[in-house]
């Protein structure tokens, strides 16, 4: 039992000892969630907010906090305080140090991790990258949010499928088509790759300005892809391959895999039954010439599913995408990692699922994040301004080559730990700062690497290796004395590395993969503090031996977040 965990059950006790006969009166689980961190450590390492308490038994929170502090006694707490209202906790440091040592060590590389999931499935829809277009910095966000929390659902026990619903349907390709046909050639194309394709696109939008006729012809090559012409659905099928071959070099630059590429065409051919199940129900309506579910009782527009000529739109294949991950995967949840922009779209789907009468379409959830623009301009692929994550990542790589070479000249393996530093240097970008925020990115704070950054917290989890591999086998064979680590400094790293675990649940409930972001950077900024006020192998064996593994379990626990969030973790730097 963690810390907190104990003080809660500990604080429940009292109260209910000193109030047996009073209802409404919260268990440990609810006292565990109202616990808090002061702000200033003076103010004591946890606090309960005795309000909750006022109405069931008709007192003023100051008389209540002064009631429990007269009844506490236990020795995991050394002194207990109320002020204003609050119970304040001073820990015992010396049980603490021992508890929660002897936690992190039982947990190994493994701390936090847990079997809240077993049994249950998650859906991540995440990536999602536009079939003829190369894989811009755009779609970082999508990418490493999904990725990060498959990671933490992952390792909360859930069982997880990750899908790369590709973005290969829709009158675009039929642009696409067009524009080869027009100005394009197999060799040109065949050479050139995702980028050839995309000045094809280009060039079809600047034609298109001139000769409006061209849109036309654009939508007649995508009726006859969903016709299943064969020229039309050979030439899509091969701009799909070759899109597929160069997004695979920037997923394994960051890392990132898939348990499923079923993308927007995978539907098409299980999107009728699921049209008629709405006429069925009475919630196909004609408007226009279109057919949609209204939708004008829950102050939303229509929801249209069929346009006038007869195609479908996204809502057709989400609406059947959900169903078909529902009868596949039998999830418990499924997540939209997609911009705030969709939040009408996916609004509108999931209520249509709910009017359909699919109950689990309360566990399909819109995991919204910020736009991104680059040097204050919004990207368009349409328009020729796009940033490519594989230039980024590239140009972080050799900027951090460059580095390496100028303060680390002898460094073994130089190429490959500037790959992990220059990666992890973008990741950490992306995710220290809230989702729903959008982010303009430029070189200069992509790619900075002083202060809060991932090489920053990288470089931590290096200098620990560095320690533990300067120790004696004097210090490593030690007992260790666990009263050595009673002081400010170990303490305040013991408090943000026993609250890790909470922070993995928190991340996995509110989809926040900055949370570990932010604590991971706050575990190693204590590290570094305890590291510059002692010296860790001096002194006595058992002494030295606890600051030791104090050293080890930070390092553990650094390595475990940079892995939830994607990034590796390199020894040596």
């Amino acid at each position: 039992m963690d810390m907190l965990t104990r003080i809660a059950a500990l604080t429940a006790d009292c109260i209910h000892s000193l109030w047996p006969e009073t209802e409404g009166l919260p268990a440990a689980e609810e006292l565990r969630g109202l616990l808090a961190v002061p702000p200033d450590p003076a103010m004591g390492d946890y606090a309960f907010p005795c309000f909750r308490l006022a109405r069931p038994l008709r007192s003023a929170p100051p008389k209540i906090a002064e009631a429990l502090r007269g009844a506490w006694g236990h020795e995991e707490v050394a002194s207990v305080q109320a002020v204003n209202g609050y119970l304040n906790f001073f820990l015992n440091r010396a049980h603490f140090a021992a508890e929660t040592m002897e936690a992190l060590r039982a947990a190994g590389d493994r701390w936090g991790a847990s079997d809240l999931g077993a049994g249950k499935t998650v859906c991540l829809d995440y990536s999602s990258i536009n079939i003829a277009k190369r894989f811009h910095i755009g779609h970082l966000s999508t990418t490493m949010i999904g990725h990060s929390l498959k990671r933490i659902y992952d390792y909360l026990g859930y069982t997880t499928v990750g899908i790369n619903h590709l973005g290969d349907w829709g009158t675009q390709f039929g642009k696409m088509i067009c524009a080869y046909l027009r100005w394009g050639s197999r060799d040109q194309v065949e050479q050139g790759g995702v980028a050839a394709l995309e000045s094809l696109y280009v060039r079809f939008h600047q034609e298109a300005e001139r000769d409006p006729s061209l849109e036309d012809e654009g939508r007649a090559w995508f009726k006859k892809i969903e016709d299943g012409d064969p020229k039309a659905l050979e030439i899509f099928s091969w701009f799909k391959d070759i899109t597929l071959k160069d997004a695979a070099r920037v997923y394994d630059m960051l890392g990132v895999s898939f348990d499923s590429y079923a993308g927007e065409s995978f539907y098409i051919d299980k999107m009728e039954p699921v049209i008629q199940e709405l006429r069925d129900r009475g919630l196909l309506v004609q408007s226009e010439g279109a057919w949609v579910v209204d939708l004008s009782e829950d102050n939303m527009p229509p929801c249209l599913i069929l346009k006038k000529d007869g195609t479908t739109i996204y809502a057709t294949r989400d609406l059947t995408a959900a169903i078909y991950r529902q009868n596949t995967y039998h999830f418990d949840r499924c997540l939209y990692v997609v911009a705030y922009q969709q939040d009408l779209h996916f609004r509108q789907v999931f209520r249509v699922l709910e009017k359909m009468g699919y109950p689990w379409a309360k566990d399909c959830v819109h995991v919204s994040f910020g736009m991104v623009s680059f040097a204050g301009a919004a990207l368009s692929t349409r328009k020729g301004n796009t940033v490519h994550l594989e230039d980024l990542l590239n140009q972080a790589i050799d900027k951090a080559k460059a580095i390496m070479a100028e303060k680390s000249p002898n460094l073994e393996n130089r190429d490959e730990i500037a790959r992990q530093v220059g990666i992890g240097a973008v990741i950490y970008t992306d995710l220290s700062n809230n989702r729903i925020k959008d982010i303009d990115f430029n070189w200069d704070r992509a790619l900075n690497f002083d202060g809060e950054s991932g090489p920053y917290v990288q470089y931590t989890h290096a200098r620990a290796c560095s320690v533990l591999r300067k120790a004696g086998t004097e210090v490593t064979s030690a007992a260790p004395d666990w009263s050595a680590l009673t002081d400010d400094e170990a303490q305040a790293l013991l408090r943000l590395m026993s609250r890790f675990p909470d922070v993995i649940r928190e991340a996995a409930e509110k989809y926040e993969p900055s949370l570990i972001t932010r604590a991971v950077t706050d575990i190693a900024q204590a590290f570094n503090k305890y590291y510059y006020e002692h010296r860790i192998l001096d002194g006595d064996p058992a002494a030295a031996a606890a600051r030791l593994a104090l050293t080890d379990a930070a390092r553990r626990v650094i390595r475990s977040g940079l892995f939830l969030i994607g990034i590796q973790a390199p020894e040596r730097m």
